[in-house]
């Protein structure tokens, strides 16, 4: 093979390598887009099983706005008490970025007698959320 032949198969296959980490790039944000859309249709119905399998055992899920830090455990434990308070409820997402294993979301907690809107992130790792961290944006989802 001359040296031109060379150089045409080294830039095929640089391309295709390149061509195959996109597309590998490109399905990893997709897998977290709907690892964050199962979260909060779980979330929504209080689905402690589902929960689970979405949290890592190490997870830390941080709520900004009462200054704790909840195990997978704790978090799974505060369940029975969340499905009340989400009982007729909506919850609509919007994710904001997804970069680096960590997805960006605005969501909006629509409650029978009040809505808020929230900033969460989530950071993803093996098809597992890690971390998660929740802090108010508004007392109220206008505009979301």
């Amino acid at each position: 093979m001359n040296t031109a032949a060379r150089k045409v198969v080294n830039i095929r296959s640089i391309i295709l390598t390149a061509a195959a980490l996109l597309i590998a790039i490109i399905a990893a944000r997709a897998d977290d887009r709907a690892l964050i859309s199962r979260w909060y249709s779980a979330l929504l119905v209080a689905d402690r099983t589902e929960l689970s399998d979405l949290l890592a055992d190490d997870v830390h899920i941080k709520l900004d706005d009462l200054g704790i830090v909840q195990s997978k455990q704790e978090f799974i434990a505060s369940i029975d008490e969340w499905k009340g308070a989400v009982a007729g409820a909506a919850i609509r997402h919007r994710v904001e970025k997804s970069e680096g294993g960590v997805t960006t979301v605005v969501a909006c907690y629509d409650f029978p007698n009040n809505d808020m809107l929230m900033h969460e992130t989530f950071a993803v790792s093996d098809n597992r959320i890690t971390a998660s961290s929740q802090a108010t944006i508004a007392e109220n989802c206008d505009g979301f």
